[in-house]
């Protein structure tokens, strides 16, 4: 188990520096291979109308006159072990990690995007929690009832959720129960200052993602359910005399989950980089909102960063997924 655990850490590492580099790639190669020139981009650092003696300064000081390994090199070594900017008077040092520094509004973008985890985390983890448990809920109903009046309704409602873009629902949540009758509130309060309303203002983002993600996993639920129950070891679970509840809980349920293991560790891996949409319907200023206030400003460090923030989730989840089927079924370690 140990030595599984280790060959997947070290994929892990491996996969995070090919994501970096193309990453680093589609940010500083590909406009260069689309004809946009060091100078032009150095001029998106500096205002209206600069001078070429500060488009010159610029370039050098950023390092876009090196060719674009040595700037990958320096962006990696920035993240183990910090940057320093040359500013012109005054030099400026990024901590590590360093995911950059944004010369539009002098901040490092690794501090920004720490204070705004919390709020990111608290969205999706209150919403995972809600969605996976009805989801699971109304799929394995729905399978063990099919073609029944809670069957369809289930299903009814799972297709409502898929079709429906957050958009809508997340604003439909705000017009009836904060506006109309305002049961919640509109503006986000850290878990540290107040549990209850910190709880209060993320309810309605939370039904509203968990709305769309139930769906799917009720559709999956469902599928593995009807698929598992008609296999062999149920019926001979049965035959052995077991209570339903031990056969459909206990054996499978236990198999259909395999699954909804990979499509969880994927969904969450993706949230914690941002919940664009959600954030941006609830005013929530998490990571999601600041992805989208760096491609409205056009500030390339802040969008590599939340980039190579959710690629660095996404991988760990990945991670967290093979150890978890290691642990449910040993024929994986030998993969």
């Amino acid at each position: 188990m140990i030595s599984y655990i280790l060959r997947r850490t070290f994929a892990a590492v491996i996969l995070l520096l090919v994501v970096s580099a193309v990453t680093f790639a589609i940010f500083f190669l590909l406009p260069r291979l689309a004809g946009q020139t060091a100078d032009q981009l150095a001029q998106q650092y500096i205002g209206k109308s600069p001078s070429k003696a500060d488009i010159a300064a610029v370039k050098h000081n950023l390092g876009l006159d090196q060719p674009i390994y040595a700037q990958y090199w320096h962006f990696i070594k920035g993240i183990v072990s910090g940057a320093t900017y040359d500013l012109g008077p005054t030099t400026v040092h990024c901590d590590a990690p360093c995911f950059g520094y944004s010369f539009k509004n002098h901040q490092a973008v690794w501090p920004e995007l720490t204070s705004r985890l919390p709020i990111t985390l608290s969205l999706a983890l209150g919403a995972a929690v809600l969605w996976l448990i009805s989801g699971v809920i109304a799929g394995v109903i729905s399978a063990l009832k099919p073609r029944s009046f809670l069957d369809r309704t289930f299903m009814g409602v799972a297709l409502a959720g898929v079709s429906l873009p957050m958009f809508f629902t997340g604003n439909l949540a705000i017009l009836l129960f904060v506006y109309q009758w305002p049961i919640f509130g509109s503006t986000y309060v850290p878990f540290t200052e107040n549990p209850g309303q910190w709880a209060n203002t993320l309810f309605p983002a939370w039904c509203s993602l968990a709305l769309l993600y139930s769906a799917i996993y009720a559709r999956l639920t469902r599928s593995g359910m009807l698929e598992t129950m008609n296999e062999d070891f149920i019926r001979t679970a049965r035959a052995k005399g077991l209570r339903e509840k031990r056969v459909v809980f206990r054996h499978g349920l236990r198999a259909a989950l395999t699954p909804i293991i990979t499509v969880f560790g994927m969904d969450i891996g993706l949230l914690l980089g941002g919940a664009v949409i959600t954030e941006s319907v609830f005013s929530l200023p998490g990571i999601g909102q600041y992805a989208v206030q760096g491609i409205t400003d056009n500030d390339l460090p802040k969008i590599l960063g939340v980039t190579m923030l959710a690629a660095f989730f996404v991988v760990i989840a990945n991670l967290l997924v093979d150890v978890v089927y290691a642990a449910a079924d040993p024929r994986v370690r030998l993969s």
